[in-house]
């Protein structure tokens, strides 16, 4: 097993954990992870996990709140649907109100 392959696989099991309704960015799962300047791999990871059923990849954007992973989703806006569908409002790829939907695994973990 390679490095990076045990690097998702714990991605994953955070992203897993993150609540309905709620966002975190690629950066804030790196620090959790102890890896602060990763949030380039925590992408990498989320762009590999579309065949992972039970991953929610679209609850994990940019750290000012973009949807900057939307064209890895199938579908023009399906990112922004599915964050929709859980009551969080996109405005122009951009969370609104992000202070108050961010989840922090630090700090909730």
């Amino acid at each position: 097993m390679k490095e990076t392959d045990n690097f998702f696989d714990k991605v994953y099991q955070v992203t897993r954990l993150i609540p309905f309704g709620r966002v975190t960015s690629y950066g804030a799962i790196g620090i959790y992870l102890g890896a602060a300047k990763s949030a380039r791999m925590v992408g990498w990871a989320m762009n590999k996990s579309h065949n992972l059923d039970d991953v929610p990849a679209h609850r994990v954007v940019n750290r000012k709140g973009l949807l900057t992973g939307k064209h890895h989703f199938d579908g023009t806006n399906l990112m922004q649907q599915l964050l929709e569908n859980e009551g969080i409002v996109v405005i122009d790829n951009q969370i609104q109100d992000l202070e108050k939907v961010f989840w922090s695994p630090t700090e909730e973990l």
